[in-house]
C-alpha cells in the first residue's frame, strides 16, 4: 500500500507541469480577449476620402471606438487601385490593432494582376461584411441617351467618342464597366482616376461621358439633375431608387455586378480578437442612427460574421476567376 501511495504521489507530481500548461492554454484566449484592445485601432481605407470605403469607415469608426474603448483612427492609404493600403494591412502586426475596409475588389484583382503583393485567402483573416451598395450606370446630361439601350446604340454608332471614369484600375466600378462593354458588344474607353472624387468631378464637368459608380457617391448629383441615371448593376432594383431599372431589365439579361464591403485583419490575428471585432461591428451596424445614415446614403447593411465572410470571399474569388478569363482582361501591377 505504501509503494502504491509513493507511485501515485510521484505520478501526480509528474503531471503537475502538464496540468499547469493545460490550464494556461485553456485560459490564454480568455486572457487575450480581456487584454484586447490595449491601444488605438488603425482602420486602413485603401482609397482617398470621398469614396464608398471612406464613407463607410467614417460612419462606423466613432461607435466602434465607443464599444471597443479605444480610438479608431482612419488611415487613408490610397494608390494602385486600392492595393497599396490593402498590402499595408496584410503586413501589419496580427494583433487586431490594424484592420482594413476592403471591397470585393480583393476577389477580383488576383485574376487581373499577375504579381499582386498579397494573397486574399493566405494573408488575411475575414472579420465581417458591413454593407453592400448598388452601383449606378450614369451619364452626363449632354449624352444623347435616355436609357441603356440608347447608350449601347450610341456607342455602336461611333457618333462621338465615349469615355467612362472610374476610381482606378481593377476597382469594382472598372470591372463592372468592362463586363458591360463585353456583354453589350461595345467599347466605351476607360479613364482611370486616383479615387472617386476626381472621377466624379470630371464626369460632372463633361470631360468624361459615363461612369458606373456607387449610389452613395452618385445619388446626390442624380437628384440634383447634374447626372442622368440609366440603371443599377445589381440583380434587383434598389430600394433607394426603385424607379431605376436594373441593367438586366433594361437591356442585358443576366447582367449582375455586386459591390460589397468587408473588414479584414492580417492573417494570424487570434480568433478571439477577430470574434470581438466582428461582434462589435455587428453592434455598431445595429445602431439605429448608423443604419439610417447608411441607408440614406444608398448603402444596404448586410452584416456577415467572420466565417460567413470567409465563405463569400472563396465563392466570389472563383466567380471572378471565370468572369475575368471570359472577358480577357489583364492589368499591369
Amino acid at each position: 500500500m505504501k509503494n502504491m501511495i509513493k507511485v501515485t504521489t510521484r505520478f501526480a507530481r509528474a503531471l503537475l507541469p502538464a496540468c499547469a500548461l493545460l490550464v494556461m492554454l485553456g485560459t490564454a484566449p480568455a486572457a487575450h480577449a480581456q487584454k484586447f484592445p490595449d491601444k488605438p485601432i488603425r482602420l486602413i481605407v485603401p482609397f482617398p476620402p470621398g469614396g464608398g470605403n471612406d464613407i463607410l469607415a467614417r460612419a462606423l469608426a466613432p461607435k466602434l471606438a465607443e464599444l471597443l474603448g479605444q480610438p479608431v483612427v482612419i488611415d487613408n492609404r490610397a494608390g494602385a487601385g486600392g492595393n497599396i493600403g490593402t498590402e499595408a494591412a496584410a503586413k501589419a502586426a496580427p494583433d487586431g490593432s490594424t484592420i482594413v475596409i476592403a471591397s470585393n475588389q480583393v476577389t477580383i484583382n488576383p485574376w487581373l494582376i499577375a504579381k499582386l503583393p498579397f494573397d486574399i485567402e493566405r494573408d488575411f483573416a475575414p472579420v465581417a461584411q458591413v454593407a453592400s451598395v448598388p452601383m449606378v450606370l450614369a451619364v452626363h446630361p449632354a449624352v444623347a441617351a435616355q436609357n441603356v439601350r440608347e447608350l449601347i446604340a450610341l456607342a455602336k454608332s461611333g457618333a462621338g467618342k465615349l469615355n467612362h471614369a472610374t476610381p482606378g484600375n481593377g476597382t469594382p466600378q472598372h470591372i463592372a464597366f468592362e463586363v458591360f462593354n463585353h456583354a453589350a458588344g461595345v467599347q466605351i474607353t476607360h479613364i482611370a482616376y486616383k479615387g472617386t472624387t476626381p472621377a466624379i468631378a470630371d464626369l460632372l464637368g463633361g470631360q468624361v461621358q459615363a461612369a458606373i459608380g456607387t449610389m452613395a457617391s452618385l445619388e446626390p448629383h442624380i437628384k440634383a439633375g447634374k447626372l442622368r441615371a440609366l440603371a443599377v448593376t445589381t440583380a434587383k432594383r434598389s430600394a433607394a431608387m426603385p424607379n431605376l431599372p436594373t441593367i438586366a431589365e433594361a437591356a442585358l439579361p443576366g447582367f449582375e455586378v455586386p459591390l460589397w464591403y468587408s473588414i479584414l485583419a492580417p492573417a494570424g490575428t487570434p480568433k478571439d480578437v477577430v470574434a470581438r471585432l466582428s461582434a462589435e461591428i455587428a453592434r455598431t451596424l445595429a445602431t439605429p442612427d448608423i443604419r439610417d445614415r447608411l441607408t440614406g446614403q444608398g448603402f444596404e447593411v448586410t452584416y456577415l460574421n467572420a466565417e460567413q465572410m470567409g465563405e463569400l470571399i472563396r465563392r466570389d474569388t472563383l466567380r471572378w476567376q471565370r468572369s475575368i478569363k471570359e472577358i480577357g482582361l489583364k492589368l499591369e501591377p
